[in-house]
């Protein structure tokens, strides 16, 4: 059974230019460094980097909060690192879900102390409901109600990637 749709695949492609629009007048700088966090937030940073004029480059970044359930453990580990310096460069963190803000808070945090001109964060949805921790996140697609969603690059249990929306589990 495939989830209901909550965002369909045209208002995401509409807000995913709007964002691009917002980042390139926020940024100082026409060269804007992408740090992607995987593996949720790979479509919303191919598509978001297509509709950009501006030089950029990209970077991976993957942690761990979930493991194979459907809420965070609270508890946040690396997995994968970037491969470049952020020294002095214009760092744009791509999210694909802020909800409890931990994780975010935990890559803001060891991201900022590795020198970046500037650090700012972009996630397609936001969950503030469930917040247990303030972030600053400067770039929002879509601010959804605490439902578990799935699709355009989120995922349960390492299924539903691919859908081309955001959708709700039934």
């Amino acid at each position: 059974m495939l989830p209901d749709v909550l965002i369909p695949q045209a208002r995401l492609a509409t807000r995913i230019t709007e964002l691009a629009t917002e980042i390139r007048a926020a940024v100082p700088d026409d060269h804007i460094h992408f740090v992607c966090v995987l593996k949720g937030a790979f479509l919303f940073l191919a598509d978001l980097v297509r509709v950009m004029d501006e030089r950029v480059t990209m970077d991976f970044i993957a942690v761990s909060s979930y493991g194979a359930g459907t809420r965070s453990s609270g508890e946040v580990r690396l997995v994968k690192d970037v491969d470049a310096s952020l020294e002095g460069r214009h760092v744009v963190i791509v999210e694909d879900i802020v909800d409890t803000g931990l994780t975010l808070h935990y890559l803001q945090d060891i991201l900022r102390r590795r020198g970046p001109a500037s650090l700012r964060t972009a996630c397609l949805l936001s969950k503030p409901s469930r917040r247990k921790i303030d972030v600053r996140v400067e770039f929002i697609g879509f601010t959804i109600e605490d439902r578990f969603v799935v699709g355009y690059g989120l995922d349960y249990a390492e299924q539903y990637r691919n859908l081309p929306y955001v959708g709700v589990m039934p």
